[in-house]
């Protein structure tokens, strides 16, 4: 048994979590590895980011934790467990309907680490190389949908990739039918676009002109706080991954952790 880790899962947010991964396959070898550990050797890559070959020795071997990481990713594995958490957080001790009625789309440009070279663009107006974080958040500012795109694609194309998403997901938005957005989703086509395929109002909430200095926003803070809990996570201060696929699932990882500690 090995000293615990500040990023270890305790006994009850394991237990909260554990029936969302599925079970091991029947037939064939059993499976030989704690799918604990396998979490707990994530979440620690997630907060201390380090490269997977710098893992400590008394988690399981870095390309075992790789292996189901990249499972999880590719068969969506990592997207059921999210929603099954993020389902159980809008009701858990609350009369809440599990749908919100609202939801607030934002985009984060950030650098890239200098050894990724795909999907990597320019923001002209943040000065930024590298990409863009694309997050649809609830009134909560719990994520709904993650897009990372090159840093050079819009805020309009991004909320499109964004809702054709959640168009093929299975979580219940029946109650959803107003989107807060600001000045960098601005154009009657794109209104008209989300309002004829989802049927769904998008406002922008714009920064008063006379103010000077920070002003928070009605309803935009609440994205703007989601992506700064992403900086809890020492691997989401840059992009490092070569695959954008790769960028969301550390996000999604991040929130399932925000998630899983507030449950528990």
């Amino acid at each position: 048994m090995r000293e615990s880790y500040p990023t270890d899962l305790n006994n009850e947010q394991w237990e909260l979590i554990k029936p969302c991964f599925p079970a091991a396959k029947p037939g064939g070898r059993p499976r030989s590895v704690d799918l604990r550990e396998v979490v707990n050797a994530i979440l620690y890559i997630l907060m201390g980011g380090i490269a997977w070959r710098l893992l400590p020795h008394d988690f399981p071997k870095w390309k075992t934790v790789y292996h189901y990481f990249r499972q999880w990713r590719d068969d969506e594995t990592l997207k059921t467990v999210h929603q099954k958490l993020y389902e159980w957080e809008r009701t858990a001790g609350q009369n809440r309907h599990p749908s919100p009625s609202y939801a607030v789309v934002d985009s984060q440009s950030v650098d890239t680490a200098t050894m990724v070279h795909h999907d990597v663009g320019v923001d002209g107006n943040k000065k930024v190389k590298g990409r863009r974080r694309h997050l649809m958040a609830d009134s909560l500012g719990l994520p709904l949908e993650i897009v990372v795109t090159a840093a050079n694609v819009s805020d309009s194309e991004g909320l499109k990739l964004l809702l054709e998403r959640i168009q093929k997901r299975s979580l219940d938005l029946s109650r959803l039918y107003l989107i807060y957005v600001d000045g960098g989703y601005k154009g009657f086509e794109l209104v008209k676009w989300v309002m004829d395929c989802f049927g769904w109002i998008l406002e922008m909430v714009l920064r008063p002109q006379e103010k000077k200095g920070f002003v928070v926003l009605p309803r935009r803070w609440v994205v703007e706080r989601t992506f700064g809990w992403f900086y809890w996570c020492r691997r989401l201060s840059r992009d490092y991954e070569g695959l954008t696929k790769t960028s969301e699932a550390w996000i999604y990882w991040a929130s399932i952790r925000l998630l899983v500690r507030r449950l528990a």
